[in-house]
Formats: structure tokens, sequence, C-alpha cells
């Protein structure tokens, strides 16, 4: 058994619907915020660019360590976010594709032993290497929203 046809076929290509959710948009009105003391549509796409590295760095640590224990992300504390809030939407988007592209690759090799490998999540115990996969699917999928919806904010002049 490999991963589900329905979480493989996600990590190939979920996050490419982020082109098409920001078309249009330039960097300046990508960086609006249309709910004050919430992210921009930029600083949800840096953060799905800067999770990535961290969620590869976790396979890699399932992979070899018996049960590794993972604190909550949180983007705040990563010294590497302010890094990713630097780039251009362009530039992190081809990251968050290329990164997509990868993690995808590492993943599809795993076979139903390996998938059952685990993690602990701070706040959500105990995963296997597959309800991971579900988790940063799940994850992506919440922020691809929450940039749909303030984009469509930003189009429509923040009407509610």
């Amino acid at each position: 058994m490999r991963l589900s046809t329905a979480i493989s076929t996600r990590l190939q290509h979920q996050h490419t619907a982020l082109q098409g959710i920001i078309q249009g948009l330039t960097a300046d009105r990508l960086k609006e915020h249309p709910n004050p003391g919430k992210w921009s549509p930029f600083e949800n796409i840096a953060h799905l660019a800067a999770y990535q590295p961290v969620f590869l760095d976790r396979i890699d640590r399932i992979r070899k360590e018996e049960s590794p224990i993972f604190e909550r992300y949180v983007a705040e504390q990563d010294p590497h976010f302010p890094e990713f809030l630097d780039k251009t939407p362009s530039a992190l988007i081809q990251a968050i594709d290329e990164r997509g592209a990868e993690i995808a690759h590492q993943l599809s090799g795993w076979d139903e032993v390996s998938l059952r490998r685990t993690g602990r999540h701070q706040k959500y115990g105990l995963l296997t290497m597959a309800q991971w996969s579900e988790f940063y699917l799940l994850h992506e999928a919440h922020h691809l929203f929450v940039i749909f919806m303030l984009v469509q904010d930003l189009r429509s002049g923040g009407e509610k």
C-alpha cells in the first residue's frame, strides 16, 4: 500500500491552485490587509513557502528517528520566515511549486511500513506519516482558502 490516491493527487496538484487564485493582482495589492490585524494574502503565501522546508525536515526526522516530537509551527517564531517575506510573490510560488514537487516525490516512495512510522505533534499527538501527509495538505488547503477569501475581499473593495 502506498499513499492513498487522494493524498498523492493533492500533494502533486493542490498547491498549483495558488497561481489562479491570485491571478491579476500585483505584489502591492497582495500585501494589502483587507482584515486589519490578520495576515495579507502575501503573508499567507510566504507562510506556505516557509512551512515546506519545515515539513521536509519532519519527513526526514520521521524516516530516521523513532517517533520524534514536533512543536507547533508558528511562523512568527521561525527565524527564516522574514526571509520569505522579502521574496516576490512569483519567487514564493516558484519555491512552493518546487518544494511541493519534492514533498510529493519523497512521500510517493514510502511503502506501507514506512507510512506507519510516527512523529508526535505537541498538540495533536502521535501521527503516522500518512496522517502527517493529510495534516500538511489540510494546512495548505486552509491557507489557500484564506488567500482566496482575502483576494476576493481585495477585488470587491472589501465589501462584506
